[in-house]
């Protein structure tokens, strides 16, 4: 067995010297100080008590730092997954419930067995099938709900909802009982850090402070907004004037959990712990590749499921929730110097800390502060211009994309993702049944063949150059059948088709019938079938089979070279420049 395959830590930790450790400790402090505030923020988002974010911000950040590829990824709670955890319990349990923290360590601990097992089995390249368009339209319109849902909290209202509809129509109802106190502080923060992310960094510039520093301070805004308005809150006991606080959190390291044993929650919590499994992968592995280009790294997306699922297993068994790569942190990570995993298992111990001795500090934070804090983090989620940019380059993938995007807000985030992913399979299977098939001639003088429709090439009555533009399986075996008969039905005088392969990666069995079919009608028909370019590992596939065995044509190096033999054209070839 390969350790270091399934023991990334393994590659780097035997060079780890004083210089690395250096550069991750320093990342390390300023990643926990983001994290802290993050943790009780997507905790209040997923409706689950502060200290569970607390807790699936420790462990997992040491278990993936042994089993994961990326040297930068920061994993924790993130705003997608929080919202479908929300998504995901909402049906089954109250908010903050004993049995909805239950059921939140289940989907953890399932996402992470799902997780693992697909690493195991090297099933990364499922993710694929996720296209970008409807990962952006899911994206987008996840961003716009969680923004959506943390109005409650701004104004100070009881509102709920799991869909746009929902939320927006129960707060309009509810702004009548807005809390001024709550208003204040939300709006506050919420201004306070729109203006940290837009303005922050270039006024700090100006006033002669370093970009890399400048650019550090503006991350760390959001732990300003939470001990401004903790130190407001206590100090003006707001707390008995309507405005709610995050209250009393348990302080200590969190312990060993086991997940319920009831088989009736597991079947019931599966679809969605696989959909939590899917994007929060797709959203690390992103993250993970843009930050590893950078440095000319790579990681290995196979055992980036192993690391996420083992972080998964390790935020489940201790009373955690669903974690995965973080963007902004991630990108807070890199930016501030990291050099290796370790730096996240750094920020494990501070957030292990912040558990131990900040949580009597913690209870006076207003939750209307981690609400605004969610709506600026989410808003960078937001990208509703991708809809024009989409719409201009392929009118299918913006219909995927709109579905997405529309049964998202309008009914719930499983409907979104799940809809997105069968259209675009289906408009995959549809682009791919209807391969495109040109007719080519040889471009004058030369040995390229081009389409009729566009170039003016030389051709010949009696043969046919049929280039398939796609590989051909059962989806498209018998568009191919139709399309090679309609086209020896228009052409009288042929005599000799040639198949020109060039663009064929793969025949499966069902293709292999077809073209053995093709190649008996068109004998019937007096017509003899060749090959061309066919590609080695489809040749390899192909030796012994029916086709060759009783092929009424030959099988061609090159197009060129069919055309040579079956035109009997051969001038020598005029040098170009």
């Amino acid at each position: 067995m390969n350790f270091k395959r399934y023991l990334p830590i393994l590659q780097w930790a035997p060079k780890y010297g004083r210089s690395k450790a250096t550069s991750d400790l320093v990342a390390a402090v300023i990643v926990t100080v983001m994290l802290i505030p993050q943790s009780l923020a997507y905790a209040l988002l997923a409706g689950l008590p502060a200290q569970v974010g607390l807790y699936a911000s420790i462990l997992p950040l040491v278990v993936y730092a042994i089993f994961g590829t990326s040297r930068t990824l920061s994993v924790g709670p993130v705003a997608v997954v929080s919202l479908m955890t929300a998504a995901a319990l909402a049906p089954l349990a109250e908010a903050g419930s004993p049995e909805y923290v239950a059921g939140a360590i289940l989907l953890a601990i399932m996402s992470g067995l799902m997780l693992t097992m697909m690493g195991i089995l090297r099933l990364g390249f499922l993710a694929n099938f996720l296209s970008h368009p409807v990962i952006s339209g899911f994206i987008t319109a996840s961003g716009i709900v969680i923004a959506a849902s943390q109005l409650k909290h701004i104004f100070g209202v009881q509102a709920s909802g799991q869909n746009l509809l929902e939320i927006g129509q129960s707060l309009i109802l509810a702004l009548g009982d807005t809390n001024l106190p709550t208003l204040a502080i939300g709006a506050g923060a919420l201004l306070f850090l729109m203006f940290a992310r837009k303005q922050l960094k270039p006024l700090l510039v100006r006033s002669g402070v370093g970009a890399r520093s400048a650019d550090i301070l503006t991350k760390t805004a959001p732990i300003l907004a939470v001990l401004l308005t903790t130190l407001v809150a206590w100090q003006l006991q707001l707390d008995t004037r309507g405005v709610r606080l995050v209250g009393v959190v348990p302080s200590g390291l969190p312990e060993l959990t086991m997940p319920p044993m009831d088989w009736g929650l597991w079947q019931q919590l599966a679809v969605s712990a696989l959909l939590i499994s899917v994007v929060g992968f797709v959203e690390s592995v992103s993250v993970g590749q843009t930050l590893a280009a950078k440095r000319r790294q790579r990681i290995d997306p196979d055992q980036e499921l192993i690391g996420l699922g083992t972080a998964n297993l390790s935020a489940g068994f201790s009373g955690g929730m669903p974690v995965t790569g973080g963007f902004s942190r991630s990108v807070v990570n890199f930016d501030a110097g990291a050099e290796t995993p370790a730096a996240g298992a750094y920020a494990a111990v501070g957030i292990a800390l912040a558990t131990l001795f900040l949580t009597p500090a913690i209870a006076f934070l207003p939750q209307a502060t981690l609400a605004a804090t969610i709506i600026v983090a989410v808003a960078t989620l937001v990208d509703l211009p991708a809809l024009g940019r989409t719409w201009r380059y392929s009118r299918t993938d913006f219909g995927a994309m709109l579905v997405t995007i529309v049964l998202t807000l309008a009914h719930s985030v499983e409907a979104g993702i799940i809809a997105g992913v069968a259209l675009s399979i289906g408009l995959f299977l549809y682009r791919t049944s209807r391969p495109h098939c040109a007719v080519v001639g040889r471009v004058p003088e030369t040995e390229h063949f081009r389409n009729v429709l566009r170039h003016d090439v030389e051709l010949c009555p009696k043969v046919t150059f049929l280039r398939v533009d796609e590989s051909l399986y059962f989806a498209n075996a018998r568009f191919l059948e139709e399309t090679v008969m309609d086209l020896v039905i228009c052409e009288p005088e042929l005599k000799d088709l040639v198949l020109v392969c060039t663009a064929v990666n793969l025949v499966d069995a069902s293709a292999l019938e077809s073209l053995e079919a093709i190649n008996e009608r068109l004998k019937d028909a007096g017509v003899r079938l060749h090959l061309s370019e066919v590609k080695g590992p489809v040749m390899d596939r192909l030796k012994g089979t029916e086709l060759l065995a009783h092929l009424g044509g030959q099988v061609f190096l090159s197009t060129y070279g069919a055309w040579q033999t079956l035109t009997g054209h051969r001038e020598p070839m005029k040098k170009t420049a």
